[in-house]
């Protein structure tokens, strides 16, 4: 498996958890946020959004930026055009019928 392949894998893995697909849905909206607003949004203790983040951190699929005393994230653009390619690759191809 090419190294590139085993990243898709992983970026698309580390979706794969109804928590942190929705961490990176609300982090398309609104860019910047602060790990501290996670907690109340998905009913889950600071520790396990801290967990999630840090798994999709590890992926690649987010960014951070230190504002003070919080962390704030937001989404690699490029990451995600990666996971757009790869989806897009799984798209049966498209059988032409002659006329």
């Amino acid at each position: 498996m090419s190294r590139d392949v085993a990243a898709d894998a992983n970026r698309l893995k580390a979706l794969g958890h109804p928590v942190r697909l929705g961490i990176a849905m609300r982090l398309a909206r609104e860019p910047g946020t602060c790990a501290c607003d996670f907690a109340d949004l998905f009913d889950v203790s600071q520790p396990t959004i801290s967990e999630h983040l840090r798994v999709l951190r590890k992926a690649g699929l987010v960014t951070t930026k230190r504002r003070g005393t919080q962390i704030c994230y937001s989404l690699d653009p490029s990451a995600v055009g990666q996971i757009r390619v790869v989806l897009a690759a799984l798209e049966p191809a498209r059988v032409r019928r002659s006329a």
